[in-house]
């Protein structure tokens, strides 16, 4: 699953890669990329949502910008991607937004450094 945080004021432009071991590669313009292990309490919840998303149901369509300082916050697995407000996405609206927070560069406090 890659998770990707581009545009809005601060001109964000993150990304989040999750593999199924819980390995996470975290990377942000003009920092350099970290691989870290997420905790558990940050993978379990993370896992279980996205167990619960109808990935069939979404597109291949990258999102787009709707407006200036638009912030996409868009995931993507199997193929597919939507954006985070994507009312199919919803169950993992709380884990992605956690990660985002958590998994910062360098390592938050639920992403240790391997």
């Amino acid at each position: 699953m890659t998770i990707t945080r581009t545009g809005g004021f601060a001109g964000f432009d993150d990304q989040v890669q999750v593999a199924a071991d819980g390995v996470a590669t975290v990377s942000s313009r003009g920092k350099e990329t970290v691989r870290c292990k997420l905790d558990p309490t940050l993978l379990t919840p993370l896992v279980s949502a996205a167990e619960q998303v109808d990935w069939a149901s979404l597109t291949m369509v990258k999102p787009t910008v709707r407006h200036p300082d638009d912030m996409i916050i868009a995931v993507s697995a199997n193929g597919k991607v939507a954006r985070l407000e994507d009312p199919k996405l919803k169950p993992l609206t709380a884990p992605v937004s956690k990660l985002l927070t958590e998994a910062k560069i360098p390592p938050g406090n639920l992403c240790k450094p391997l």
